[in-house]
């Protein structure tokens, strides 16, 4: 793809309001977009996410029922997924997934695996300030990561023709729990950082307004 191609992509992205509930999205596609979030980069590889595609009618009407931002749009749209944060018990140093992350999924051995821990350790503890005990900074920080991942499977979306729309408007708190209790996802393990519709747009594509470069961008 050439840059002019993903100038237009993203040129011509645009939030879809309302789905049209008889298209589907194909198998083969939607593992396309699926792909995308998985191949997302992270903060030292480490991947502080978890993707649950919601195809049950009782589970979209639950999610309905709380989040406003989805409720015009998950009864209606092909596929709707929950991105899923990381907590500090999984993130901090001495946490056994990290340490599963360096040695069985990035292949480091056991002793440089060590230094690289230690590295994270000054890295949580002297530059993010990501401490154990307080455990909204690494949700916080996973949460940045899931949006990365996010992003790209609103490009890929754009690029194989399927209209998408990024979900916030939501009660964080109570439908986090709401989820958990009814065993969608281990609580104590992860936390819903956004959620995301997929499928074909019923509703005109509105025309993308932004500031002009001149705006956003400063050099110095």
């Amino acid at each position: 793809m050439d840059k002019q191609n993903l100038l237009h992509l993203l040129q011509t992205r645009s939030t879809c309001k309302q789905y049209d509930p008889a298209r589907t999205v194909s198998d083969d596609d939607f593992a396309f977009l699926l792909e995308a979030a998985r191949l997302s980069p992270s903060s030292f590889g480490f991947e502080p996410w978890r993707f649950v595609v919601v195809q049950s009618p009782e589970l979209r009407q639950l999610i309905g029922t709380h989040a406003w931002g989805a409720k015009d749009k998950i009864g209606a749209c092909s596929h709707f997924v929950l991105i899923l944060a990381r907590l500090a018990n999984t993130l901090h140093a001495d946490a056994p997934y990290i340490m599963h992350m360096m040695q069985n999924v990035h292949g480091i051995a056991r002793e440089a695996a060590e230094a690289r821990r230690e590295r994270y350790r000054t890295f949580c503890e002297q530059d993010f300030a990501l401490y154990p005990h307080e455990p909204r900074s690494f949700y916080d920080w996973a949460c940045k990561q899931c949006y990365i991942a996010l992003g790209n499977m609103l490009t890929a979306a754009q690029a194989a023709g399927i209209d998408a729309t990024a979900v916030e408007g939501f009660p964080l708190e109570t439908l986090n729990r709401a989820l958990a209790e009814r065993g969608v996802y281990d609580g104590g393990t992860f936390k819903l950082a956004v959620m995301a519709a997929f499928g074909y747009r019923a509703d005109p594509p509105r025309p993308k307004t932004r500031q002009s470069l001149d705006d956003i961008v400063a050099w110095v």
